[in-house]
Parts: structure tokens; sequence; C-alpha cells
């Protein structure tokens, strides 16, 4: 089975793989939004989360991090009694609790966008062999985030969590080789190619 074929899971799946997924994100509220689904979606199928999402969205003001670090008590209440929403306290007090976080390093920086992409100098990573199905749960860059994050109070986001969200938000290319996806990516954002060193060797579908 090659990676991208996950998107056949359902409508929803083929329309983010297509339309999102991995596509180099630089707008903060896109980054708040790819990280806290990540997030949410510990110990869940990602169809529950991507077929939930509009739900989560109106729940969390279209992941706008300045209002969603205002929320209070009562916030945190109307979002566990709405109707399709995973109702995790636990889950959203953390959300909630990462848009401080989120807003703190965004000021420290100028955005997080420009926290995030220094990582990488600003280029989108392909890793040797990942194009081929070779893609690791996490890695020395997912690791490194993650810790730096954790540092800073984010919760929920392991080296497995955030390995995805650098997935969604184009950090790095784990598209097929033969995905037009791929190809695009390659074509219209700047790209850089890596060994594959400090890769934590799990292959995982979405």
């Amino acid at each position: 089975m090659a990676y991208c074929d996950w998107k056949n899971t359902s409508p929803e799946n083929q329309a983010y793989h297509d339309k999102e997924w991995g596509i180099p994100v630089h707008d903060d509220r896109r980054h708040f939004e790819c990280l806290m689904l990540e997030a949410l979606q510990c110990g869940l199928s990602w169809s529950i989360i991507i077929r939930k999402r509009d739900t989560v969205r109106a729940c969390f003001d279209d992941f706008d991090y300045v209002k969603v670090a205002a929320y209070t008590e009562a916030d945190i209440e109307r979002i566990l009694n709405t109707e399709g929403m995973i109702r995790s306290r636990r889950k959203v007090e953390a959300i909630i609790h990462n848009a401080r976080c989120f807003q703190k390093i965004a000021d420290e920086f100028g955005s997080f966008s420009e926290y995030i992409w220094r990582y990488t100098d600003n280029v989108t990573v392909i890793y040797d062999g990942h194009d081929e199905g070779r893609i690791p749960s996490s890695n020395a860059l997912s690791e490194d985030i993650s810790r730096d994050l954790r540092k800073r109070g984010l919760k929920y986001l392991g080296p497995v969590t955030v390995y995805a969200y650098l997935q969604a938000a184009g950090i790095i290319n784990d598209h097929d080789r033969h995905c037009p996806c791929f190809r695009r990516i390659v074509s219209d954002f700047p790209t850089t190619v890596k060994k594959c060193e400090g890769d934590t060797e799990v292959i995982c579908y979405r």
C-alpha cells in the first residue's frame, strides 16, 4: 500500500489530501489549526477528526488563537455541550492553554510561522526514502520541536504528534513520489532533500 493511499478511505480524506495536506503553511491561524487538530487526534483516528473538523472549527472560533486564548470556563462548557463535538475536557482545556502559549511564541518571534520555519531554514524537507513509503512515526526534527514546544508549555505535542503536524503543514513533504501533490509541492515551493538520520523507522499510515 502506498503511503498516500490513506486518502481513499473517505471523501473527506480525499479532499484534505488533495487540497491541504503537505501544502506549506505560513499563516499563524492555520498553523494553530494544524497543531491542535493533531493534538485533538491523540487516541482517536484521523477519520474522526476530519469528519468533525467543521464542528471543532465552530467551537474554537475558526482557530483564531487570540480569541481562544481568552476563553473562560463558560466557553469550555459551551464547547463540551456542542452536539457532535469531541467531549474531552482535558483536550479542550489543553487547546485553550496551548493558544496562550502559541500567542507568546508568536509575540516573541514576530509570528509562529517565523518560529517554526526557522527549523528548516524556510524550506520544505524531503527525506530520502520517505517518498517511497518508508515513513517514520517521528524523527529527530519532530523530537527537537516537540521538546521546545513542551518546554514552552504546550500540551499533547509529543514527537509523533509533532511529526504529523510537520507533514500536514508542509514542513516535511511526505507525499508519495508519484503523487501529483508531491510534484506540485516540489515545483511550487523551496525544497531540500535530507538523509533520514535520527528517524524512528516505523512505517505508519494516516
